[in-house]
């Protein structure tokens, strides 16, 4: 199959965590931007995997089930991780009910910050407030968004800054595993575990990657929105000398106000996923040959 000229972006959210569009609405999007293949990476959930992949068949748009999850470090200024798992059983019984628990988190935790705002005078209407809690995964970008659309901020950073950053009176801090227990959990469902935006969340350390790696860490997201050039160049040099996977995504959430999707936005050479997918065929041959020892006579 030839390759050339054709384009990925692993790293797409919908509505079903903190995106704006639905997984129908994405594969959409990524048909006519001229995508060959997305990954949807919803936060701590796969619900959406199903519709995007029956609408990535109509269109021939390649699908490739992920999901982001949230990790706490200690040992580093900030504290949140996040995991990237790529080719996953998404519909893996106990990968799901571990999410389903994340999801009952994480509407705690939106009430619990609806309630904040509510007392420092910042009114959402019950309704708009009964949209955010609908979706299946509850970030404070839907805040963020509400807070604007309300006239109570005009931007997503104000947003942050004012109110729902660490140390902000409507913060709340979210439950976390720790990146060792993500990656056990990627690695369960038959998935790749890839540390997500480690620029953006300044985990550059040598030691603290080479731990993770001895985890079961397989790869770092090189090509991300917020990554510069000079930045790319950098995680592309640590990838090859640490033997791991360079994989990309736009982290593409959806448009909102005047700023436009970034989907399909990097130019990511479709040859990511095939390093993916050829680490995903090693992987299962590995776990098939311990599963299933030699018949007698022939070890």
């Amino acid at each position: 199959m030839m390759t050339d000229n054709k384009y990925v972006d692993l790293h797409i959210h919908t509505n079903f965590s903190d995106g704006v569009f639905t997984p129908q609405e994405v594969v959409r999007r990524a048909k006519a931007v001229g995508l060959s293949a997305i990954s949807i990476t919803d936060h701590d959930c796969v619900d959406g995997m199903d519709s995007a992949i029956e609408e990535g068949q109509k269109l021939g748009i390649e699908i490739v089930p992920g999901v982001e999850l949230s990790t706490e470090v200690e040992c580093v200024e900030r504290n949140e991780m996040h995991i990237l798992g790529y080719m996953i059983n998404w519909k893996n019984e106990q990968f799901r009910e571990s999410l389903a628990l994340f999801m009952k988190s994480r509407q705690k935790r939106a009430h619990q910050i609806f309630d904040k705002l509510s007392k420092l005078g910042l009114h959402l209407t019950d309704k708009r407030f009964t949209s955010v809690t609908e979706t299946r995964s509850i970030g404070r970008l839907h805040f963020a968004k509400a807070l604007i659309e309300d006239g109570y901020v005009s931007t997503i950073n104000e947003a942050f800054q004012k109110y729902l950053s660490f140390g902000r009176p409507a913060y709340v801090p979210k439950f976390h595993l720790k990146p060792d227990e993500a990656i056990r959990m990627i690695l369960r469902t038959g998935g790749i575990p890839v540390l997500a935006h480690p620029f953006y969340g300044h985990y550059s350390n040598k030691n603290l990657l080479k731990g993770l790696v001895r985890d079961g860490l397989a790869g770092i997201e090189v090509w991300h929105s917020k990554h510069s050039q000079s930045t790319v160049n950098s995680f592309l040099s640590l990838v090859k000398e640490m033997g791991l996977i360079a994989t990309g995504g736009s982290d593409c959430h959806g448009g909102f106000g005047n700023d436009p999707a970034t989907i399909g936005t990097l130019n990511i050479p479709y040859s990511v996923l095939t390093e993916l997918k050829k680490h995903k065929q090693e992987m299962d041959n590995r776990n098939y040959s311990i599963l299933v020892p030699p018949e007698e006579g022939t070890a």
